[in-house]
């Protein structure tokens, strides 16, 4: 924190299993796998879907390394605006910073309602082991996801305390519902073909072009394998953050993808006829159903809405962070506000107030289409992709202009060229396929609207920088060790005093 030129404000109460456990359960990459995957099947069927999933956990791998090294070199709640306000080209630093702060802030906001889209599906499922026929009308649906949206900043705020702690039973609860939950199915359900899950590859898209098909189905697939950067805005409340939080980072995608895959397999092989599964509304409750167990059927479904709930509480504490930080460096309007801190919980109870409420709004998609889940999915990932791609961008061009990079505890080394480079091409290449529909024909109601939403962002966001951010943002780069002459010479004579910047002051 001295070099990044910040005030210690948060309490240093997570250690590496406690992150570990925040990383895990933000990723839930089993649990995301059961309940996410069906546009996947829709694209490829089993073998497409399957052999899809590896390729892109590889091609992914290469983003998670480049940014768990960044976090090594800057270990800060800001996460990738503050990487580009300081790895960017100067004259670039203010304007490429901002733009990376406000995508950060709507890919987490789009994942918090992603989060609570899920578990109020996985509420209706619960119900129709019951009444097969019932479905929540839109209203009630929206009103739900509302419901635990407002459960979840009561852990964030009154429970702040104690979420090192339930980060450290959620990693567990993670590791044992998996199990159980493996375990249940294999030994219940009754079994597809080895050549059906591997080989057979099916288009029921509508996209002519099978590769075409395929490559969008890597969307749903990033989505259950996104997260890995969600304990990057809780830096620093971590000890020793700039090992812990890289390793945590690596070594919980590590765990989630080998995870992710073995769920995959089982679901493959016991899900039964793919048309079935493919015209279900929650093909993963037909899953569930082939144990020939009620009461299994229930029991597996209250495990993942427990497991996912606690994935909730921890994406609202990132995106809260994200918040946070941003305004701490005035990058909206009233960040002030936004910014305060309740000192005696620790915790920025007014940017958890905010990205509920944003939150909220998002959920309100879900009036006008059933799409909606898609539309968010998308919409988080155009956002966070673009962040990746800018600030493994910046620091890429650093390594090819041969430029001293700052100390990394965790380091890419002799290879951090080659993996910035594919990690920074693959970002852009899925940023093409999430602008895409999963389906055709798109009609008003099956079209991926969260082109427009992003769109509609960006434009906000540079009519809010030349009437705030042009003259009160300030780039975190300004407050960094060693770079305070930057200050003096590109902000203004405002921020500096005695040799120093005075962070805050704007």
């Amino acid at each position: 924190m001295r070099r990044l030129g910040k005030k210690q404000e948060f309490k240093r109460n997570f250690g590496l299993i406690s992150t570990l456990g925040f990383i895990s359960i933000y990723m839930a990459t089993w649990e995301f796998v059961l309940v996410s995957l069906g546009a996947g099947l829709i694209s490829g069927g089993f073998g497409g879907l399957f052999w899809v999933f590896l390729g892109t956990v590889v091609c992914y791998s290469s983003i998670v390394a480049s940014l768990a090294e960044m976090e090594s070199m800057a270990p800060t709640s800001g996460g990738q605006y503050h990487w580009v306000s300081e790895f960017a080209p100067e004259r670039w630093q203010k304007i490429c910073s901002y733009a990376a702060g406000w995508m950060s802030t709507l890919g987490w906001l789009a994942s918090v309602s992603s989060s609570v889209f899920v578990l109020t599906t996985l509420v209706q499922a619960i119900v129709q082991v019951a009444n097969a026929k019932f479905s929540f009308p839109a209203w009630q649906y929206t009103l739900i996801m509302l419901a635990f949206l407002i459960i979840t900043i009561g852990f964030n705020t009154w429970g702040a305390k104690i979420l090192p702690m339930l980060e450290t039973i959620s990693l567990f609860g993670h590791l044992i519902g998996f199990l159980v939950t493996i375990i249940t199915i294999l030994s219940l359900a009754p079994k597809n073909s080895a050549k059906q899950v591997f080989t057979e590859v099916v288009n029921n898209s509508g996209w002519e072009n099978m590769g075409a098909s395929l490559l969008i189905a890597q969307v749903s697939v990033l989505y259950c394998n996104l997260g890995s950067d969600s304990a990057v805005h809780i830096s620093e409340e971590v000890e020793n953050a700039s090992i812990n939080v890289p390793r945590a980072m690596w070594w919980s995608f590590i765990l989630n993808v080998v995870m992710g895959i073995a769920m995959l397999l089982t679901m493959l092989f016991c899900i039964g006829n793919l048309d079935i599964a493919i015209n279900a509304d929650a093909p993963y409750l037909i899953l569930f159903e082939n144990t020939g167990s009620k009461g299994l059927t229930l029991f597996l479904l209250t495990l993942l809405l427990v497991l996912v709930f606690a994935g909730n509480v921890t994406a609202l504490a990132t995106t809260s962070r994200e918040l946070f930080a941003f305004a701490r460096d005035k990058g909206f309007p009233f960040s002030t506000w936004i910014s305060k801190m309740n000192h005696e919980r620790l915790v920025p109870d007014n940017a958890v107030y905010l990205t509920s409420i944003t939150s909220g709004l998002l959920c309100l998609i879900n009036f006008g289409s059933s799409f909606a889940f898609n539309i968010i999915v998308s919409l988080t990932l155009l956002a966070l992709l673009s962040t990746y791609m800018i600030s493994i961008g910046c620091i890429l061009l650093l390594r090819l202009q041969n430029k001293q990079l700052p100390p990394a505890r965790w380091s890419l080394g002799r290879w951090g060229i080659l993996i910035n480079a594919f990690a920074f091409t693959y970002s852009g290449f899925v940023i093409v396929f999430a602008c895409l529909p999963t389906e055709l024909p798109v009609t008003t109601n099956t079209a991926n609207w969260a082109p427009a939403v992003w769109g509609g962002v960006i434009a906000l966001a540079v009519v809010v920088y030349y009437v705030h951010g042009r003259q009160r943002y300030t780039p975190p780069v300004v407050f960094v060790e060693g770079r305070e002459g930057l200050a003096m010479g590109k902000y203004g004579e405002g921020l500096w005093s005695g040799g120093r910047v005075l962070q805050g002051v704007a």
